[in-house]
């Protein structure tokens, strides 16, 4: 394993905190049967399969620990070439789970594809946190999620390192070329890129017997949803974008000047509201203090662990508070408590950042398949990892692109078509979310996909952060677009009853 510290500046820098990240994880490939926190796919006792198309299922579970309850669904793998140039080479499983509908009749022919974000993250495992939006559209239609190749129980990419304090380019370009030779003897891992999952994808769509499909892509997954609209068109009855990555768009060096933007607009709820500024001061100002301090002195800090209750010791250091405010700023319900929090902190009292930034890295490492990332990464991204100088006083600064870099350095690189970072551009019917305070993928991303969409509608939702289609009267909206495959028929009036989260001044809440 790594050590706190590289683990800690690699989820701050990838690329991955799109969702949510995490380097390097265990090898886990002689069994992926996952611990009591970690989301699971449990398979009942064998019983005659179901079918789909010409896909035999079994029951199945499908659980999250972020949720209460199992969904019942049924799974199955499917064989796919790993090259489909070579069909007699090396093969991969692919991990599928059917949703079927709850209804019994009036089941619609075309169903629902849900697409994962990171890039690395699990549709089965990251799925059940969203079921409660898709309650209406399980009524008549079948929801179908696939591990994309390399993630969850999908070949997965992952790597184990030895512990090593040292964030130095070299270093991470070491331990990149460490993964490199570990997982090669696994894949090859040119093929595990965007354009290598929408084969797939169309591969499952015509194993499962259907015309067409409705996609529902969420942050990495919406360039999934619109690479596979550009290579398969007639396959597409709909298409839904939250959080959307425009195809024009390279990853490299977006990610410090969107978080700074949307912590401008997060902020401000506290610099207006009197009691909040009379109490806390300038949320920004008080941010880049501490950052400034901690750069130059780390603090060693005691503080109750969340997860197991006792007392004990951490180092606190810009890397960290950088990372955490980033998490929150995905939630700004949470992000409500960042202006509290930073305060104390500036104060000497470091013990209740340090504890939510643990408690938070820990949520996020077990999510993203970290070799899966590089592959994607490297091959469509490379290009835009570069320093800028506006960047340098941001909270992220520089530090996004040089990681990236180096570890990409000696990642093998796949191919990708020549239109690859086209816009898209379709009538086919879509639906663009995005969240007014997204730190990622904020809604001027969302106005630049629509321009290429005639029959596409965007839809910014007041006050919310990254991955909105659960929020407010959205799943509503969602049911009804999938149902009509209508974007401009929807009344979004409904949207307007979401509020803003009142900035917390002290522990107990807001003002009132």
């Amino acid at each position: 394993m790594m050590s706190r510290k590289t683990r800690t500046f690699l989820a701050l820098t990838a690329v991955a905190a799109v969702i949510g990240y995490r380097m390097w994880k265990p090898d886990a490939d002689a069994s992926r049967a996952a611990p009591e926190s970690e989301p699971a796919v449990h398979v009942a006792a064998p019983v005659k399969p179901r079918t789909l198309g010409r896909l035999a299922f079994q029951a199945c579970s499908l659980s999250s620990p972020w949720t209460r309850n199992a969904l019942e669904a049924q799974c199955t793998r499917l064989t796919v070439p790993e090259d489909p140039r070579r069909p007699d080479g090396r093969k991969i499983a692919l991990n599928i789970a059917w949703l079927p509908p709850s209804s019994e009749t009036d089941i619609a022919p075309d169903p629902v594809f849900f697409l994962a974000g990171g890039p690395g993250q699990s549709a089965v495992e990251s799925y059940p946190m969203l079921d409660r939006a898709f309650a209406e559209v399980r009524k008549h239609r079948h929801v179908i999620l696939v591990d994309q190749r390399g993630t969850g129980q999908s070949n997965p990419l992952e790597c184990a390192v030895d512990d090593d304090a040292d964030t130095s380019p070299a270093r991470l370009e070491a331990l990149a070329s460490a993964c490199v030779a570990k997982l090669s003897a696994k894949a090859d891992l040119r093929r595990y890129t965007t354009t290598d999952a929408v084969a797939d994808l169309e591969t499952v769509r015509t194993a499962i017997g259907v015309d067409q499909v409705n996609l529902v892509g969420v942050s990495y997954g919406t360039r999934v949803a619109q690479q596979y609209a550009m290579r398969h068109p007639q396959a597409i009855r709909s298409i839904v974008l939250d959080a959307p990555v425009p195809n024009t768009l390279q990853l490299g060096n977006i990610f410090a000047r969107n978080l700074d933007d949307a912590l401008a607009l997060q902020f401000a709820l506290c610099s207006k509201a009197p009691a909040c500024k009379g109490r806390l001061g300038d949320p920004r100002a008080e941010l880049d203090a501490l950052l400034a301090q901690l750069r130059a002195a780390p603090v060693t800090v005691q503080y109750r662990d969340a997860s197991s209750g006792e007392q004990v010791e951490g180092v606190l250091r810009a890397e960290t508070v950088a990372g955490l405010v980033r998490m929150y700023a995905y939630m700004p319900a949470a992000g409500a408590l960042l202006p509290k929090l930073i305060h104390e902190a500036n104060n000497g009292r470091h013990a209740g950042l340090m504890a939510l930034a643990q408690l938070m890295q820990g949520d996020m490492q077990e999510s993203i398949a970290a070799g899966m990332q590089l592959s994607v990464i490297c091959s469509e991204d490379g290009k835009s990892m570069v320093v800028r100088a506006e960047d340098a006083n941001t909270v992220l600064g520089n530090q996004m692109p040089v990681v990236m870099a180096a570890m990409c350095k000696p990642w093998p690189r796949g191919d990708m078509p020549s239109d690859f970072h086209s816009a898209l551009a379709t009538k086919v019917p879509a639906l663009v979310l995005a969240g007014e305070f997204d730190p990622v993928t904020p809604p001027r991303y969302g106005r630049e996909v629509v321009k290429t969409l005639p029959n596409g509608r965007l839809f910014v939702l007041r006050g919310q952060g990254h991955n909105v289609i659960g929020a407010g009267c959205m799943p509503k909206l969602f049911a009804q677009f999938v149902e009509k495959a209508d974007a401009r028929a929807l009344d979004g009036k409904c949207l307007e009853q979401l509020n803003y989260v009142a900035p917390f001044t002290s522990f107990n809440g807001w003002e009132p």
